[in-house]
């Protein structure tokens, strides 16, 4: 185990977990949690040494997501925005704001959070127009996670002119161009924040903008996001798992298994963008049933208030559709709405054997 692994194993066992009851219950999430991963370095957690980061390996990083995860999601998922904001900066050709914002953002002193949803929609929801130097943009940003927490947001717009999708850094405040914050109410995740923005006529200056690419590299730039967000789900499969080995030590075992295989098949994925959409389906579909696994087992009791098997089952939905693209619902209607493995219930794959 690496010293940010251990780190974070920590911090979710001895400081996250414990909390997340409470997080779930308010809907908050204490600032103290954030400090405590700035104090770690966990926020240049996808950065290189040179940078200040820890210079991981990416498959390394996300195994430190997971292990966040499985400690307080909504904490991971405030925080895990943030990285867009990071590795936007380190391959910015806009020298002047890298100088100014990576070495802060990497130690956590300014946090961000992303606003790109808009564009990921077809036709895009948030457009830009060029304006003597730089951009309006109007639209709406549907979901917007870290409002009121994070300082910048990572705003994209498209460009119909030219086709582009512009990107830059913005106040995550309100303000002109702000015309109206929508707060959502979530089943799952109101720690998060997640608030619907309508933008209107919001200022980007030239001096702010992270980058400009054609919406389509644009979006395919997005499919290693699959693989980021399936981190979520193996951490809560995981903190499924771990709990259920207390009573039903053959399920958890089972279970473990299959998530070991996803996440090296995954892993081993990474260069082939098609298949993607197939593996960050079924890290969900899995954490679906381990959590469910969870309830099952916990019987009547974990229908109580408090019990953490109602919990993460309501955070298993969450990542059945936080940033979820058409290929992966797809697949995910496809697992969910086929036929029944009978194989894995025994009694019943007896029962079938003899007809």
């Amino acid at each position: 185990m690496t010293g940010m692994l251990a780190a974070a194993a920590a911090a979710a066992d001895k400081v996250l977990y414990p909390a997340a009851a409470e997080v779930d219950r308010t809907g908050l999430v204490p600032d103290s949690h954030f400090a405590l991963l700035a104090a770690e370095g966990f926020y240049g957690l996808f950065a290189p040494r040179e940078a200040g980061g820890p210079g991981l390996a990416f498959t390394e990083a996300l195994r430190v997501v997971e292990t966040l995860a499985g400690g307080c999601l909504a904490t991971t998922f405030v925080w895990l925005q943030h990285h867009g904001i990071v590795m936007a900066l380190l391959m910015t050709p806009n020298t002047e704001l890298r100088a100014r914002l990576l070495a802060p953002a990497v130690r956590g002193e300014v946090r961000g959070g992303g606003a790109f949803s808009g564009v990921v929609h077809t036709p895009p929801r948030v457009r830009a127009v060029r304006r003597p130097g730089g951009w309006s943009v109007s639209g709406r940003v549907p979901f917007v996670s870290g409002w009121g927490i994070v300082d910048l947001l990572h705003v994209s717009a498209h460009d119909e002119t030219t086709g582009e999708v512009v990107s830059g850094l913005v106040n995550a405040c309100p303000g002109p161009g702000i015309a109206a914050v929508e707060p959502l109410t979530l089943v799952a995740g109101q720690g998060t924040n997640t608030v619907s923005l309508e933008l209107r006529d919001l200022v980007l200056p030239d001096e702010q903008v992270t980058t400009r690419t054609d919406r389509a590299a644009f979006l395919a730039g997005l499919a290693i996001g699959l693989r980021v967000d399936s981190a979520l789900a193996l951490g809560l499969t995981d903190r499924a798992v771990r709990l259920l080995a207390e009573a039903e030590p053959k399920a958890a075992d089972a279970l473990r298994s299959e998530r070991d295989d996803l996440r090296d098949r995954f892993d081993t994925a990474l260069g082939e963008p098609d298949r993607l959409p197939a593996l960050r389906a079924a890290c969900s579909e899995l954490t679906q049933r381990a959590c469910t696994a969870l309830v099952v087992a916990g019987g009547g009791a974990a229908l109580s208030a408090g019990h953490p098997a109602q919990r993460l089952a309501r955070e298993a939905l969450f990542t059945l559709v936080v940033a979820s693209r058409p290929a992966v619902r797809s697949r995910l209607l496809d697992l969910l709405a086929g036929p029944a493995d009978l194989g894995r219930v025994p009694a019943l794959a007896a029962v079938g054997g003899r007809r």
